[in-house]
């Protein structure tokens, strides 16, 4: 439909209608103090083909040629088809599938996908998606509030090595609902969540300990390090606590599903999808997924499709369980989520579908096998080592180095490499993290890109350290 301008004239009739002046008294409303009293600072307008070229110019920035950033978005090989498939109309174009009869095609993909979802994190049930793996888990939090009867005013403990930007975004989404997160320092040595830090909310005499609504548990955790899921969820049910899994979607080929996590398995596993089928494309698509026992589910946000029989005794596919404020008293409603990352979720499923259950298995594996590798290599270099020890590691992990971290990316970028996460920009409370390097494999790096890291990296030390003792002669 083409965009057709109100014209003056039209802007003046529906004043007259109104009965006010200006278009400027439809914002009375708003305060003095947080209207803009300066125009905007902007750059001026451009036509058409200087807009263009601005565009080609920005992304050519964005070209790297040897990537081993991660820290929570990754770059996994798509097969052709997903995105072919996700091209068509029907898919491309189609919106919130609200008339059943008329919606089967989009219906049935997310009912495929919230059952691959479910057998991938050995949960009951699978909502339709949420806006990305950060907003999911602050919904979970949410959620957890809700379903724990027992306990709606304790602390939700928040791990230090949970995603920053995950923990960033529930503090802005959950504190003013009256939530308490509570930052639970990771071990200095590990990098793992310390059963030692969890004393404070264990009953010591006559004092009485802080009890827990819930227990956030990252696997992997932001420094790739893999808890032990086992002990920390029992530890939490022990004390009635909700347990909420932050997982990586493909790591769960190899490890150890949320729903088998100690006696009883989590209570809601949230993440993000990227990781399924889409590509970075400087910063997007992503979708963040959740999952819950059979018992939370009416507590769930979002979107859920349901399988039916109609009348005739055919299968239909349908919306289900719809607690939205669309659909419900907005006080009683589970959240206000009205639109879910339906083509980023058409594209996850045709992903998982197109690799199966071992082609999953084999991408993590090569993840896995490629880290060791790079591991091998860089370890090579005197003064390179592991920043945390003692935990294993899935296809991420922190490296020591012997000068800047931030200096060495610097200079590789030079040379195309995008070489990592400097550790101390998210994480300058630990001890040395200005010398902190967290780098991550995919099955797309090569033996030759692990050669060229290493061999990279080896001379940006070396240059480095030179330059170091230079300054300091």
């Amino acid at each position: 439909m083409p965009f057709v301008p109100h014209t003056d004239q039209d802007c003046a009739r529906m004043l007259e209608t109104l009965g006010v002046a200006c278009v400027d008294a439809l914002f009375d409303e708003i305060p003095e103090a947080l209207r803009v009293s300066e125009p905007l600072d902007v750059l001026p307008a451009l036509d058409e083909m200087s807009l263009w070229r601005l565009m080609q110019e920005r992304a050519e920035k964005d070209r790297i040629k040897l990537s081993f950033l991660g820290a929570g978005a990754y770059e996994h090989y798509i097969p052709a088809a997903v995105w072919d498939i996700v091209g068509r109309g029907e898919f491309m174009t189609a919106y919130t599938p609200y008339q059943a009869e008329a919606s089967q095609g989009t219906l049935q993909v997310t009912y495929e996908f919230q059952t691959m979802m479910c057998r991938l994190t050995g949960m009951a049930v699978s909502n339709a998606s949420l806006y990305d793996g950060a907003s999911a888990l602050a919904e979970a939090i949410l959620m957890s509030v809700r379903a724990n009867r027992k306990n709606k005013t304790g602390p939700v403990l928040v791990p230090e090595n949970v995603h920053p930007f995950y923990r960033q975004t529930c503090e802005t989404l959950v504190r003013a609902q009256g939530v308490v997160l509570e930052t639970i320092p990771c071990d200095r040595r590990s990098g793992l969540i310390s059963m030692d830090h969890l004393q404070r909310y264990e009953q010591h005499g006559d004092e009485k300990a802080p009890v827990p609504t819930a227990v956030v548990i990252s696997q992997p955790n932001f420094f790739g390090g893999i808890e032990n899921p086992d002990a920390l969820t029992d530890w939490a049910h022990e004390r009635g606590a909700i347990v909420i899994a932050v997982v990586n979607p493909i790591s769960l080929a190899l490890l150890k599903p949320p729903g088998e996590w100690g006696k009883a398995g989590a209570d809601i596993v949230v993440g993000e999808g990227q990781a399924l089928g889409m590509p970075l494309s400087s910063g997007g698509p992503y979708f963040g997924f959740m999952c819950s026992t059979k018992a939370l589910m009416r507590q769930m946000p979002g979107r859920i499709i349901g399988r039916t029989v109609d009348q005739s005794g055919r299968h239909g596919f349908v919306l289900t369980l719809q607690a939205r404020e669309q659909h419900i008293r907005r006080a009683k409603a589970t959240s206000n989520i009205c639109t879910n990352q339906g083509l980023a979720v058409t594209a996850a499923t045709l992903y998982m579908s197109l690799l199966g259950s071992t082609g999953l298995r084999s991408v993590a594996l090569r993840c896995h096998q490629r880290l060791k590798e790079l591991l091998s290599f860089c370890q090579t270099t005197p003064g390179v080592t592991p920043f945390f020890t003692g935990a294993a590691v899935f296809h991420e992990t922190v490296l020591r180095l012997p000068v800047s971290a931030e200096a060495v990316c610097a200079r590789l970028s030079q040379s195309g490499i995008l070489a990592g996460l400097p550790l101390q920009q998210l994480y300058p409370q630990i001890p040395g993290s200005e010398f902190g390097l967290l780098v991550c494999t995919t099955e797309k790096h090569t033996s030759e890109d692990l050669h060229r890291f290493g061999a990279a990296l080896a001379q940006a030390i070396s240059a480095q350290a030179s330059d170091a003792q230079a300054s300091d002669a």
